[in-house]
Protein backbone atom coordinates (compact mmCIF):
# COMPACT_ATOMS: atom_id res chain seq x y z
CA UNK A 1 0.00 0.00 0.00
CA UNK A 2 1.75 3.19 -1.14
CA UNK A 3 1.93 6.07 1.30
CA UNK A 4 3.02 9.29 -0.31
CA UNK A 5 2.36 12.91 0.35
CA UNK A 6 2.69 13.90 -3.30
CA UNK A 7 -0.34 15.89 -4.34
CA UNK A 8 -2.07 15.62 -0.97
CA UNK A 9 -3.77 18.80 0.13
CA UNK A 10 -4.83 20.09 3.50
CA UNK A 11 -8.58 19.88 3.89
CA UNK A 12 -11.01 21.22 6.39
CA UNK A 13 -11.13 19.54 9.76
CA UNK A 14 -13.24 16.40 9.84
CA UNK A 15 -16.39 16.32 11.92
CA UNK A 16 -16.63 13.61 14.60
CA UNK A 17 -19.08 11.73 12.38
CA UNK A 18 -16.72 11.86 9.39
CA UNK A 19 -13.85 10.63 11.56
CA UNK A 20 -16.00 7.77 12.87
CA UNK A 21 -17.01 6.77 9.33
CA UNK A 22 -13.42 6.89 8.06
CA UNK A 23 -12.19 4.78 10.99
CA UNK A 24 -14.88 2.18 10.34
CA UNK A 25 -13.93 2.05 6.66
CA UNK A 26 -10.27 1.62 7.63
CA UNK A 27 -11.21 -1.22 9.99
CA UNK A 28 -12.97 -2.84 7.05
CA UNK A 29 -9.69 -2.52 5.09
CA UNK A 30 -11.14 -0.34 2.34
CA UNK A 31 -8.31 0.78 0.05
CA UNK A 32 -10.13 4.04 -0.71
CA UNK A 33 -10.27 4.80 3.03
CA UNK A 34 -6.50 4.34 3.28
CA UNK A 35 -6.00 6.70 0.35
CA UNK A 36 -8.34 9.21 2.00
CA UNK A 37 -6.39 9.02 5.26
CA UNK A 38 -3.14 9.67 3.39
CA UNK A 39 -4.75 12.51 1.45
CA UNK A 40 -6.07 14.12 4.64
CA UNK A 41 -3.04 13.80 6.88
CA UNK A 42 0.18 13.32 4.88
CA UNK A 43 1.00 17.03 4.43
CA UNK A 44 0.17 17.83 8.03
CA UNK A 45 2.25 14.95 9.38
CA UNK A 46 5.14 15.79 7.02
CA UNK A 47 5.06 19.40 8.22
CA UNK A 48 5.23 18.27 11.85
CA UNK A 49 8.09 15.87 11.17
CA UNK A 50 10.04 18.42 9.15
CA UNK A 51 9.58 21.08 11.80
CA UNK A 52 10.67 18.80 14.67
CA UNK A 53 13.56 17.02 12.88
CA UNK A 54 14.77 19.61 10.36
CA UNK A 55 15.45 16.69 8.03
CA UNK A 56 13.50 16.54 4.73
CA UNK A 57 14.52 12.95 4.02
CA UNK A 58 13.46 11.86 7.50
CA UNK A 59 10.20 13.76 7.00
CA UNK A 60 9.30 11.61 3.98
CA UNK A 61 10.25 8.35 5.70
CA UNK A 62 8.67 9.17 9.05
CA UNK A 63 5.46 10.44 7.44
CA UNK A 64 5.05 7.07 5.75
CA UNK A 65 5.90 5.30 9.01
CA UNK A 66 3.28 7.33 10.90
CA UNK A 67 0.53 6.69 8.35
CA UNK A 68 1.33 3.00 8.15
CA UNK A 69 1.32 2.73 11.96
CA UNK A 70 -2.07 4.50 12.07
CA UNK A 71 -3.61 2.18 9.46
CA UNK A 72 -2.30 -0.95 11.20
CA UNK A 73 -3.46 0.26 14.62
CA UNK A 74 -6.92 1.10 13.27
CA UNK A 75 -7.20 -2.31 11.61
CA UNK A 76 -6.51 -3.86 15.02
CA UNK A 77 -9.17 -1.68 16.64
CA UNK A 78 -6.66 0.25 18.79
CA UNK A 79 -8.67 3.49 18.64
CA UNK A 80 -11.49 3.36 21.20
CA UNK A 81 -13.02 6.74 20.40
CA UNK A 82 -13.35 6.81 16.59
CA UNK A 83 -14.40 10.46 16.65
CA UNK A 84 -10.85 11.32 17.75
CA UNK A 85 -9.04 10.10 14.63
CA UNK A 86 -7.13 13.36 14.09
CA UNK A 87 -5.84 13.33 17.67
CA UNK A 88 -4.82 9.68 17.23
CA UNK A 89 -2.88 10.49 14.04
CA UNK A 90 -1.07 13.42 15.68
CA UNK A 91 -0.36 11.38 18.82
CA UNK A 92 1.11 8.61 16.68
CA UNK A 93 3.17 11.19 14.78
CA UNK A 94 4.47 12.67 18.03
CA UNK A 95 5.50 9.21 19.29
CA UNK A 96 7.23 8.25 16.03
CA UNK A 97 9.07 11.60 15.89
CA UNK A 98 10.16 11.34 19.54
CA UNK A 99 11.42 7.77 18.98
CA UNK A 100 13.34 8.91 15.90
CA UNK A 101 14.92 11.82 17.77
CA UNK A 102 15.90 9.60 20.73
CA UNK A 103 17.44 7.03 18.38
CA UNK A 104 19.25 9.65 16.31
CA UNK A 105 20.74 11.21 19.44
CA UNK A 106 22.05 7.81 20.59
CA UNK A 107 23.78 6.96 17.31
CA UNK A 108 27.54 7.50 17.23
CA UNK A 109 28.83 10.22 14.96
CA UNK A 110 30.03 8.86 11.61
CA UNK A 111 33.59 9.52 10.52
CA UNK A 112 33.95 11.19 7.15
CA UNK A 113 35.80 8.82 4.83
CA UNK A 114 36.94 11.43 2.38
CA UNK A 115 36.27 15.13 1.96
CA UNK A 116 35.05 14.79 -1.64
CA UNK A 117 32.38 12.25 -0.67
CA UNK A 118 31.36 14.40 2.28
CA UNK A 119 31.00 17.59 0.23
CA UNK A 120 28.94 15.79 -2.42
CA UNK A 121 26.29 14.90 0.18
CA UNK A 122 26.35 18.12 2.15
CA UNK A 123 23.04 19.95 2.24
CA UNK A 124 22.99 23.36 0.69
CA UNK A 125 22.93 25.85 3.58
CA UNK A 126 21.20 28.36 1.32
CA UNK A 127 18.27 25.96 0.84
CA UNK A 128 18.06 25.32 4.59
CA UNK A 129 18.21 29.03 5.33
CA UNK A 130 15.58 29.76 2.72
CA UNK A 131 13.25 27.03 4.03
CA UNK A 132 13.72 28.20 7.62
CA UNK A 133 12.91 31.76 6.52
CA UNK A 134 9.72 30.56 4.82
CA UNK A 135 8.61 28.73 7.97
CA UNK A 136 9.50 31.71 10.20
CA UNK A 137 7.58 34.04 7.89
CA UNK A 138 4.54 31.73 7.88
CA UNK A 139 4.62 31.40 11.67
CA UNK A 140 5.06 35.16 12.02
CA UNK A 141 1.83 35.72 10.09
CA UNK A 142 -0.15 33.76 12.69
CA UNK A 143 -1.91 35.33 15.66
CA UNK A 144 0.40 35.27 18.71
CA UNK A 145 -1.74 32.75 20.62
CA UNK A 146 -1.95 30.42 17.60
CA UNK A 147 1.81 30.69 17.07
CA UNK A 148 2.42 29.86 20.74
CA UNK A 149 0.10 26.82 20.59
CA UNK A 150 1.73 25.57 17.40
CA UNK A 151 5.26 25.96 18.78
CA UNK A 152 4.37 24.28 22.08
CA UNK A 153 2.92 21.38 20.11
CA UNK A 154 5.56 20.99 17.41
CA UNK A 155 8.74 22.07 19.13
CA UNK A 156 8.12 21.06 22.74
CA UNK A 157 5.87 18.10 21.90
CA UNK A 158 3.19 19.07 24.42
CA UNK A 159 -0.30 17.58 24.26
CA UNK A 160 -3.39 19.83 23.99
CA UNK A 161 -4.28 19.24 27.66
CA UNK A 162 -0.81 20.33 28.77
CA UNK A 163 -0.94 23.41 26.56
CA UNK A 164 -4.45 24.22 27.80
CA UNK A 165 -3.27 24.11 31.39
CA UNK A 166 -0.24 26.26 30.63
CA UNK A 167 -2.26 28.88 28.71
CA UNK A 168 -5.48 28.80 30.75
CA UNK A 169 -7.62 27.47 27.88
CA UNK A 170 -9.67 24.34 27.33
CA UNK A 171 -8.11 21.41 25.50
CA UNK A 172 -10.76 21.69 22.78
CA UNK A 173 -9.90 25.36 22.16
CA UNK A 174 -6.23 24.38 21.91
CA UNK A 175 -7.02 21.58 19.42
CA UNK A 176 -9.16 23.86 17.28
CA UNK A 177 -6.65 26.71 17.24
CA UNK A 178 -3.77 24.31 16.58
CA UNK A 179 -5.56 22.75 13.63
CA UNK A 180 -6.37 26.13 12.10
CA UNK A 181 -2.87 27.49 12.74
CA UNK A 182 -1.24 24.44 11.18
CA UNK A 183 -3.43 24.76 8.11
CA UNK A 184 -2.66 28.48 7.77
CA UNK A 185 1.08 27.94 8.21
CA UNK A 186 1.20 25.16 5.60
CA UNK A 187 -0.81 27.22 3.11
CA UNK A 188 1.42 30.23 3.73
CA UNK A 189 4.63 28.21 3.19
CA UNK A 190 3.19 26.80 -0.04
CA UNK A 191 2.30 30.28 -1.32
CA UNK A 192 5.68 31.72 -0.38
CA UNK A 193 7.61 28.82 -1.93
CA UNK A 194 5.86 29.33 -5.31
CA UNK A 195 7.12 32.90 -5.64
Amino acid sequence: MPFTSAGATVVERLTPEQQFTLVERLRQREASAEEELVHLFSNRVAFLVRLRTGDPEAARDLTQEVLLAVVLALRKGNLRDSERLAAFVYGTARNVINNFLRTRNRLPKEDVIDAEHHSAHRRDPFDDTERAALVRHALGALEPLDRTILLLTLVEGLKPGEIATRLGLTAEVVRTRKSRALKKAIERVKKLSRR
